[in-house]
């Protein structure tokens, strides 16, 4: 596209289609950006599908149209067994009027819909409900859930596995789908050592088609993460652009919508907003803490519909927690972890995994009742999920049990304490440690503490600090105001976005990369468009437990042999062997090849 110049005129030859020519024209580049990458999207998956179907010589393999209707029917069967199965809670009634209100909402017309409920409120139930019984009704070919973090990944494709997929091997096609980052094969980027091109180019061809095992999100439900979705909007590598025209006529779900990144705000709105108004995709934000995105040129003048008309009652009816503070130079993590360890269940959240590991053992030093629990990104998705299950029956037996972890608990995991620590953080993160604590409101109040230690960290990118900065000038003891103060949550979002811009509601939040994207230059809006700063955190396999050591190493050796197609089932079978780790520490237990210090060994690297 180099030396194209992005301007559109109603006499050109070429047949445009007339919304991309009713569109202003500082806004015709933006949408002929979109309208090329969704074409491109469609020529590369067929080609990919194509190429896969030669190499296996069979016929092109295409999803199959599903019926919503049948699935929504599934859905509201399995949800009410679910919920027959669970101990009921007091909280039980309004989670229900959530789960209705969120259905009746579903039969407006598409756009752009927020779902704002507080933790603990079954947004997860909700949300599925409103997006399957919307694609019903509007003919919506598929639903694509995105969450900020794999963890909730994981949680989330479990429980709309167990509400959607046939029960049985005779029932069909699975219909989740759940893609994410824990596991990638970067073929385009392998190297074939001193080869000639002719040689190096039947190897690439090879490799591919193990690469085209890659879900390209033909399915009736996806669960994903927002990195990959938001790749297939803004990346220009064919691998992940090949997703994107299978988000057209779909409901998008983006869950914990808090989490999207500042810094990428304005050109994720806009792809968003593009995708509504030409591509016949509905979104639903779903979020406990509902940034102010209206306030931003990006949705200026977009519609707001609201599947909660009266969120400040609804948090008023949930509210299961009193705030208490803990600030001064006599306030560590030493003596966090002293007090808390005079009561027997405890979650703490802390910013850093240096300061979970320092509070860890604090915490085994002062605490004899029972186990202490850790839980951070550095552990396999498979420990995660044993980790978690243990505290669920820990809790559930009434036994003591205290719990570290970093933030990765806060979105979606559902733990039941009845008192949790929480290390100063932005509001947002303050009232989903809060959905932690006293969830089913079993009491009359449950307790949440916010400490800012002294000897403390916090996460180190500018957007944190400065979200941080701005929480402190609206939150705190009285006379400031409860992180779950709707009126001050949004004062907060106003100012946070001004620091950021400066002034100027052109500038920042990404506001160079949509000047990339009118000027059509795809590589470098890709390489400026980086969902995750930290580009020295990569996935590593990790073998635990020596009976998976065969499946786990035949897997690698599949994934990495460019002779070898493999299918889908490969990564997947990865996944919950997968951690994410420095750089550093990866080479040096690669390096190292055997287990230290309780840790277990690293198999192998993955290409992110």
């Amino acid at each position: 596209m180099e030396g194209i110049v992005p301007e559109i005129h109603r006499s050109s030859r070429i047949a445009l289609p007339g919304w991309l020519l009713d569109l202003p024209r500082r806004e015709q580049g933006l949408g002929l950006d979109l309208l090329v990458r969704m074409l491109f999207s469609c020529v590369v998956d067929a080609d990919y599908l194509d190429t896969s179907a030669h190499f296996e010589g069979s016929a092109v393999r295409v999803g199959e149209r599903v019926d919503m209707a049948a699935l929504v029917e599934r859905y509201e069967v399995r949800r009410k067994r679910y919920l027959a199965g669970r101990e009921s809670s007091p909280v039980d009634v309004l989670r229900q009027s959530v789960y209705e209100r969120a259905c009746a909402a579903a039969v407006g017309e598409p756009g752009v819909y927020v779902l704002r409920v507080p933790t603990g409120g079954a947004k997860t139930m909700a949300a599925g409900g409103f997006a399957l019984r919307h694609a019903v009704q509007h003919g919506k070919r598929r639903v694509v859930l995105a969450v900020p973090f794999i963890s909730i990944t994981e949680q989330d494709a479990a429980v709309y596995r167990d509400l959607l997929d046939p029960e049985d091997a005779d029932g069909g096609p699975a219909v989740v789908l759940e893609h994410h980052s824990a596991v990638d094969l970067d073929v385009e980027g392998a190297g074939f050592g001193e080869l000639a091109e002719e040689q190096r180019e039947v190897l690439r061809q090879r490799a591919r088609t193990a690469k085209l095992a890659a879900e390209n999100w033909d399915a009736p439900f996806v669960v994903t993460t927002t990195v990959r979705l938001f790749e297939s909007l803004f990346s220009h590598k064919p691998s992940q652009m090949r997703r994107l025209h299978n988000l057209a006529g779909s409901v998008i779900v983006l869950d914990e919508v808090q989490a999207l990144p500042d810094r990428l705000l304005a050109p994720i709105l806009s792809g968003l907003r593009g995708l509504v108004d030409h591509f016949g995709v509905t979104v639903l934000l779903v979020s406990a803490t509902q940034p102010s995105f209206w306030e931003l040129s990006a949705w200026k003048g977009l519609e707001r519909k609201a599947v909660i008309d009266d969120p400040a009652a609804l948090f008023d009816a949930l509210r299961r927690v009193e705030y208490e503070w803990r600030t001064g130079q006599d306030v560590t993590l030493e003596s966090i972890a002293r007090e808390a360890a005079t009561h027997p269940q405890v979650l703490t959240v802390v910013g850093t995994t240096r300061d979970a590991a320092r509070f860890h053992r604090h915490l085994q030093a002062a605490f004899a009742q029972g186990p202490v629990l850790h839980l951070s990104t550095r552990m396999t998705g498979a420990h995660r999920r044993e980790v978690i299950a243990q505290i669920r029956e820990l809790l559930g037996r009434g036994e003591p049990v205290q719990v570290v972890s970093t933030s990765l608990i806060e979105a979606g995991v559902d733990v039941d304490f009845p008192r949790v620590y929480r290390a100063w953080a932005p509001p947002e993160s303050l009232q989903q440690a809060a959905g932690r604590c006293n969830r089913d409101g079993r009491l009359p109040a449950g307790t949440v503490i916010v400490f800012d230690p002294a000897d403390g960290g916090r996460p180190r990118s500018a957007e944190y600090r400065t979200a941080a900065q701005t929480g402190e000038q609206f939150f705190g003891p009285h006379p400031l105001a409860a992180p779950d103060d709707l009126d001050a949550l949004h004062q907060y979002y106003q100012r946070r976005y001004a620091y950021q811009q400066g002034g100027d509601p052109e500038a920042g939040l990404g506001a160079h990369i949509q000047k990339l994207r009118r000027a059509l230059d795809f590589p470098k809006v890709d390489r400026e468009f980086q969902m995750i700063e930290d580009e020295h955190i990569v996935p590593v396999v990790v073998i635990r437990d020596e009976r998976d050591q065969e499946q786990i190493e035949q897997a690698v050796t599949q994934l990495t042999d460019p002779f070898r197609p493999c299918g889908p089932q490969v990564l997947r079978s990865l996944q919950q062997h997968t951690a994410s780790l420095p750089k550093r520490e990866a080479d040096a237990a690669l390096g190292a090849g055997r287990p230290g210090d309780g840790r277990p060994a690293v198999q192998g690297a993955c290409r992110t």
